[in-house]
């Protein structure tokens, strides 16, 4: 499988979205969601939607700097909403997110937070990813079914392999150098999709810097599931012994992995 195209980028982002206000009808949206600790659901979807109509003025004024965020950081206002209003507000946050991304196209130049080469594309892509991460918080917090297009799921952790490894994450974080030494590197394997699909992956920790690769190879330890069950377990979404994943070898390298390297 190929990375998704910008087009398909911006239209996850409206699809995921619109996926994640079906969830809500008829929700209690003070319920807890424990993968995002101190939020309710009406705050989850505040903070997403909020995080969307951001991007969005950042691509429409080809923003240079970062726009203050405070509106979907601090969410102190939101504990008390009601599906009616925020799940017909989530849908539109997602369609001027997209529009403004499919008007600019995907190689205008904006602020990123990260060194990309087409800041469009960072963000069409970062967002269809988010949502999708959310709407899986809200899923699991209503206990309702989460399932995932394949060619997403996959997308999405080669996004965050990619984002996770960059070396400059190194500095941000000096505690990922603890996972480099000898002998250490890990083994995904999406056992869910046909071998030519090629939903595997290395995480290679022997070097100077984290690195990744698509490849079935040995490893120190190896983690094997349906792409979406990785998916939720490097996204800390469900732990290790919750998730339906068999871990073969090093479990404690798998461990110190998780928690060196979350995001999202």
């Amino acid at each position: 499988m190929t990375a998704l195209s910008f087009d398909r980028h911006c239209a996850e982002i409206v699809a995921q979205s619109d996926l994640l206000r079906s969830h809500l009808d008829r929700a209690d949206l003070t319920v807890t969601v424990p993968s995002c600790p101190g939020w309710n659901l009406g705050q989850l979807v505040r903070h997403l939607g909020g995080g969307q109509r951001w991007a969005a003025e950042v691509v429409r004024t080809r923003a240079t700097v970062p726009p203050d965020d405070t509106h979907f950081r601090d969410l102190s206002a939101f504990a008390r909403e009601e599906p009616a209003v925020v799940g017909p507000w989530l849908v539109e946050s997602a369609a001027e997110l997209a529009g403004a991304l499919n008007g600019a196209g995907p190689e205008v130049a904006t602020w990123t937070p990260l060194p990309v080469s087409s800041a469009t594309a960072f963000w069409a892509r970062r967002f269809a990813h988010e949502t999708l991460m959310h709407r899986a918080d809200a899923a699991l917090a209503l206990g309702v079914d989460f399932a995932v297009d394949p060619a997403v799921a996959v997308d999405a952790l080669d996004e965050w392999m990619e984002l996770g490894s960059l070396p400059m994450m190194c500095d941000i974080y000096p505690e990922r150098r603890e996972l480099l030494g000898p002998g250490r590197s890990l083994h995904l394997h999406a056992t869910d999709l046909p071998a030519e699909a090629g939903a595997e992956w290395v995480v290679d920790l022997t070097g100077d810097t984290l690195a990744w690769r698509r490849a079935h190879e040995k490893a120190a330890v190896a983690v094997r599931g349906s792409v979406t069950e990785l998916l939720l377990l490097v996204y800390r979404r469900r732990p290790v012994g919750a998730a339906g994943v068999e871990v073969l070898g090093d479990a404690a390298l798998l461990d110190l992995w998780l928690d060196r390297v979350q995001f999202g």
